[in-house]
């Protein structure tokens, strides 16, 4: 008997066991949503809002590693998963959207609610068809997947309105063919990279994401190059947790240490890694970088060496390459700097720290309200989360807490705007992994600004029961942007936050909210937060005074800052 052209996506789907669609209904999209209806093993996640449903996918994907589905129906539909789709394109996440469209015969005419999809997507998609024929099934699906998983991206299907119920005339078994090369470079360009690493006395690691699959082989590299290891934000899970090497992150959000680890090698190996900040590279280094993607080789800082092959086939064919003999001073040296960076970042987190005589100056002039200090609340939740929990965090000054307070040891997983850099990430990210994860454990580091631009997806987390935890960095500011502001010597404007009572907005829609003012309960209520059954709101007001110190603070941002705090204080335009 045939099938639909939406019976055929739907059926591929779920033999895929691709598990949630995540979107909102519309009515160019009923044949597809009345499938997943009546379908088992695949379940329909209906959203508030088509951004949250894209990054709830992407989500999915990436903690996974297996292809995310999403939908818009036709229109605004469409246009409002773009964000959620950059971000998983941004995050090289296989993910399918699959878009509703005007009838066929109306496609180009100015139709109610008519948007050119496969113009929107352009730039997002790494595959972008539409459905103009059954004829074209499986094929066309078969196309879009397969370009999503492959490449690494994201593929927009495009199904008019009334195509979803036509007969398919050739109702094959869908075939994916899915399966990927692990690839390594050739012994010419291994033996110019074992030399100019043989030749080196202090050579520095950078790690990214990319090489989280071959972690055992990055150590031995680690080893027998005495080497720090600097790590990407991405590279926290995987890689922080028991390693001896790793010195932690550099840029912005990074410490001292590993600043210094760059600036003293004389060779940089990076490895898995597409970190894009030019200024904070090494400048006098020589540089051999791994990637799996060509042409990211030397796209960031000039390199002498580029190996295009998988970190872990690489490392393998590398490693009996490189000498052993090798002097530690420089890896010594850094691992020594970390751990006194990391003692002074634990004063920082001591919730007693304020009432101390010699601190009491400051709190006043700081902390009036005597609001919570936001590295105080990172640290809580890096002591009562459980070993395996998945983290999200928005994007600002609660990512830059989450970097340097919570340790991604033992299963836990991270997950983040890191690429795109969106507010508004961590909640609907945190829904996708908790459907991913039911049984683990699921902690959303909510920025507040970030929280309330999608603060309706909160009800998606009470219809579906999702125990998942928001914590929110109250500081009723957009921080970061209120400390980009002040480093360049500009006052504070535009910034502030008139926010509700968010415990009390989630406790409205069903969810139990926990509000949290006094310093002194702050170990016991987080502890309580995440213990506590069921989805959790817990609002934290933090001191919104609260400054990140870059890895190398310059004279100019110091001096930018005294200024801008001076004009917040004077008077008058």
């Amino acid at each position: 008997m045939a099938r639909t052209v939406a019976r055929v996506i739907i059926d591929a789907l779920q033999e895929l066991g691709v598990g949630h669609v995540f979107g909102v209904v519309g009515d160019a999209l009923n044949p597809l949503t009345e499938a997943i209806r009546t379908t088992d093993g695949l379940e329909w996640v209906g959203c508030r809002h088509e951004e949250a449903a894209a990054f709830a996918a992407g989500a999915r994907a990436q903690l996974s590693g297996t292809l995310g589905v999403c939908m818009g129906t036709v229109g605004p539909g469409s246009v409002h998963l773009l964000n959620g789709l950059y971000d998983a394109a941004k995050s090289r996440a296989p993910v399918l959207a699959i878009c509703g469209q005007v009838p066929l015969a109306e496609i180009g005419s100015d139709y109610f609610q008519e948007v050119d999809n496969d113009l929107l997507f352009r730039d997002v998609a790494v595959h972008r068809a539409t459905v103009t024929s059954p004829d074209q099934m499986p094929r066309a699906l078969e196309t879009a997947v397969r370009a999503a998983v492959t490449r690494g991206g994201v593929a927009v299907l495009t199904v008019p309105g009334d195509i979803g119920d036509r007969e398919v005339p050739e109702d094959r078994p869908v075939r994916f063919a899915l399966d990927r090369a692990v690839t390594r470079p050739d012994d010419p360009s291994l033996t110019r990279a074992a030399d100019l690493l043989n030749a080196a006395s202090r050579v520095t690691l950078l790690v990214g994401k990319g090489a989280r699959g071959a972690r055992a082989d990055v150590l031995r590299a680690a080893e027998a190059l005495a080497a720090p290891m600097v790590l990407t934000l991405k590279a926290k899970e995987g890689f922080e947790g028991d390693n001896p090497f790793q010195v932690g992150q550099t840029g912005l959000i990074g410490n001292p240490a590993a600043a210094h680890a760059f600036d003293s090698a004389d060779t940089l190996l990076m490895l898995g890694t597409d970190f894009p900040y030019r200024e904070w590279y090494p400048e006098d280094a020589k540089v051999v970088q791994v990637d799996t993607r060509e042409e990211h080789l030397g796209r960031r800082t000039p390199v002498d060496v580029g190996l295009a092959g998988d970190v872990g086939a690489t490392l393998q064919a590398l490693l009996p390459l490189l000498r052993t003999d090798r002097d530690r001073t420089h890896l010594d040296d850094a691992v020594e700097r970390f751990a006194d960076w990391q003692q002074g970042q634990q004063r920082l987190a001591d919730p007693a720290r304020e009432h101390r005589p010699a601190r009491k100056l400051r709190a006043a002039l700081d902390n009036r309200d005597h609001d919570i200090r936001p590295e105080a609340l990172a640290a809580a939740l890096d002591t009562h989360a459980a070993d395996d929990a998945v983290f999200t965090s928005d994007t600002g000054m609660a990512t830059v807490w989450l970097s340097r307070f919570v340790t991604m040891h033992a299963d836990r997983r991270l997950l983040g705007s890191y690429n795109l850099g969106s507010m508004a990430n961590a909640m609907p990210q945190a829904l996708g992994a908790q459907l991913w994860a039911p049984d683990r454990q699921v902690v959303a580091l909510c920025g507040d600004g970030g929280l309330s631009m999608l603060l309706g997806d909160l009800m998606t987390i009470r219809t579906h029961r999702l125990p998942v935890k928001l914590v929110v960095f109250d500081n009723r500011r957009l921080g970061m942007v209120k400390l980009e502001q002040e480093q360049v010597g500009l006052p504070e404007f535009g910034t502030e936050l008139d926010n509700p009572d968010f415990a009390a907005v989630a406790t409205a829609l069903g969810i139990t909210g926990i509000r949290l003012t006094d310093p002194a309960e702050l170990d016991e209520t987080v502890r309580r937060a995440l213990a506590t059954p069921g989805p959790v709101l817990l609002d934290v007001l933090t001191n919104p005074e609260e400054v990140a110190v870059p890895a190398k603070p310059t004279l100019a941002q110091g001096w930018g800052f005294a200024v801008a705090k001076a004009k917040e204080i004077l008077p008058g335009r």
